[in-house]
């Protein structure tokens, strides 16, 4: 347990700085170009909180909290008794019920349509490569388990 908190926390701080990072540098070459005080969070979103500051500090709250939930919902595939399939699925919906509650919150999705289901099927379609390309490779790494067993 004191592992996957650790994995948890490291996640959640390398999640948050990368997005506090990545912010900084859109501000910073936005303002330069624009000339203009340009934030890159959601106007709607900032109007949820009392001052911009306050919602900046949010927003790096939780893209530490969408690494967190993909580092800490990795552990799934550590469970020997469900089979990858049913591993990926609980992955799939648990990454999927922050990330995308989150994303609503950031981008006021929920204002927007199109970008709602454009985003739910990004966001889909990316599970689905990734669970192609994990059980290509598990596929391969029990054929080679398969080859050295017969071997013996």
């Amino acid at each position: 347990m004191k592992e996957v908190l650790k994995r948890g926390l490291t996640s959640f701080a390398l999640s948050a700085f990368a997005g506090l990072l990545v912010n900084l540098i859109i501000d910073i070459v936005m303002s330069s170009v624009l000339k203009t005080g340009f934030i890159s969070m959601s106007p709607d979103y900032v109007a949820l909180f009392p001052s911009v500051t306050i919602a900046a500090y949010v927003n790096v709250l939780l893209y530490g909290v969408i690494g967190a939930t993909f580092s800490l919902a990795a552990y799934i595939y550590e469970v020997e008794k469900i089979g990858f399939i049913i591993q990926s699925i609980i992955y799939f919906v648990i990454t999927s019920s922050v990330c995308v509650g989150i994303t609503i919150l950031l981008w006021q999705l929920h204002k927007y349509p199109a970008a709602f289901i454009s985003t739910l099927a990004g966001y889909l379609a990316t599970h689905i490569i990734m669970m192609v390309i994990e059980y290509r490779r598990l596929k391969a790494d029990i054929k080679v388990i398969n080859e050295l067993s017969a071997e013996e």
